[in-house]
């Protein structure tokens, strides 16, 4: 069985490089709607606007070190081998509802009249 040092070592090996790919995704959808909006979503672009969208990457990215809880205590248990070959699987659940969440944000920033 793998130490709690282990686990973490391996949860942040496997989390930390696919963190990019989560943000991206996030990226893509809000400047698509951004692009969706135009030329109205320009009106939104202010200081108060940019710090608010700082705020929401910042909860985001909060919301993704999530995952190294649930990885780490599946690491520690007696399903550790099978855990780490279908860890991909909370990934692409963690990036699918971030994108939704995401979309449903976008939406309301970018275009209000369609709810």
């Amino acid at each position: 069985m793998a130490t709690f040092k282990e686990s973490l070592t391996e949860a942040i090996r496997y989390w930390e490089p696919r963190r990019l790919v989560y943000n991206a995704v996030s990226a893509m959808i809000v400047l698509s709607y951004f692009a969706l909006g135009l030329p109205q979503s320009k009106a939104v672009i202010t200081l108060d606007f940019a710090l608010y969208m700082f705020v929401l990457a910042v909860l985001a990215n909060v919301a993704y070190c999530a995952a190294y809880l649930v990885d780490v205590f599946a690491q520690l248990s007696e399903l550790r081998d099978t855990w780490l070959k279908f860890r991909w699987v909370l990934l692409l659940i963690g990036i699918s509802f971030a994108g939704v969440i995401t979309r449903v944000f976008a939406i309301v920033m970018f275009q209000p009249n369609v709810r």
